[in-house]
């Protein structure tokens, strides 16, 4: 398949509620073999950002694939085990390393302890899981714009799909549970008093006395919006009430949570179609 490219495959990672997030693209020829990984208490969970015409993988020194892989095809890889790939075409996937005690703990924490480990994999496609990985792009490339409380959440629906596919959680029922009075309120204040200040889905949801997956289902169901997106609202609009005073831009962008004016920018433009000079000399014309 054309001879060994030397060069390394391009790597962006981002760790989200003890889930390892790694981005792995290769635009080249062949790579050399990967030594054999070592063992850990963890799964590999990988999907396709783009169709992966040729590899093989060895598990335990015995070749067990030699192919390819379509766009939105997933795998998963008990890291128990020693394995090789030789990478012999292009490729872009996003591996999530999952530690064992991670799954564990998000078992006890739904009440499904039974819940241990997820079935091997070996190519399988998965709509969900590649949305949820595209979801994650613009994080991994400006790892300093990522919301820990976006990653968050990005993670638990990613387990929790994962946990019904391949782990024999049943699905959730549809029933609908809305925030009590009390936890809205709770909800909102936590979120505006952490408007520039890092949290966590789980701080937020002990606030209001829920686990985190209860607590999220319960406040889209009441909000119409997951916490991430009504914090991004909110942001949005207590900018707008500051451009209409004489702060500096670059000022407004950290008080309102930002990680600095382009990214405000970036954030306020895709939402309001203007910069937030254009907006603010707009409605002082």
């Amino acid at each position: 398949m054309g001879e060994s490219n030397a060069s390394a495959p391009q790597r962006q990672v981002l760790t989200a509620a003890g889930i390892g997030i790694i981005r792995l693209r290769h635009d080249g020829g062949a790579l050399e073999r990967t030594p054999p990984s070592r063992p850990a208490d963890s799964v590999h969970v990988i999907t396709q950002l783009s169709d992966f015409p040729f590899h093989r993988l060895w598990r335990e020194g015995r070749l067990v694939f030699e192919g390819g892989h379509g766009k939105g095809t997933l795998a998963i890889t008990d890291l128990h085990d020693a394995w090789q790939c030789h990478h012999l075409s292009p490729f872009d996937n996003i591996r999530f390393d999952i530690p064992l005690a991670q799954l564990r703990s998000f078992a006890e924490e739904i009440g499904r302890p039974n819940l241990t480990r997820l079935e091997p994999v070996a190519s399988a496609q998965d709509p969900v899981t590649l949305g949820l990985a595209q979801a994650l792009l613009p994080s991994l490339e400006r790892p300093e714009e990522a919301s820990p409380l976006f990653l968050e959440q990005v993670v638990l629906a990613l387990l929790t799909h994962l946990a019904q596919t391949y782990g024999g959680l049943p699905a959730a029922a549809q029933g609908k549970g809305t925030l009590a009075a009390w936890q809205q309120k709770r909800a909102t204040e936590f979120l505006v008093a952490h408007l520039a200040t890092p949290f966590s889905v789980a701080e937020l949801a002990e606030a209001c006395g829920l686990s985190r997956n209860h607590f999220i289902k319960a406040f889209k169901d009441t909000f119409e919006r997951t916490p991430y997106r009504w914090l991004t609202d909110y942001r949005l609009t207590r900018a707008r009430e500051l451009l209409l005073t004489e702060t500096p831009i670059a000022e407004i962008a950290v008080i309102c949570g930002f990680s600095d004016q382009s990214h405000m920018t970036r954030v306020f433009s895709g939402a309001m179609g203007l910069s937030p000079g254009q907006w603010r000399r707009q409605r002082r014309a």
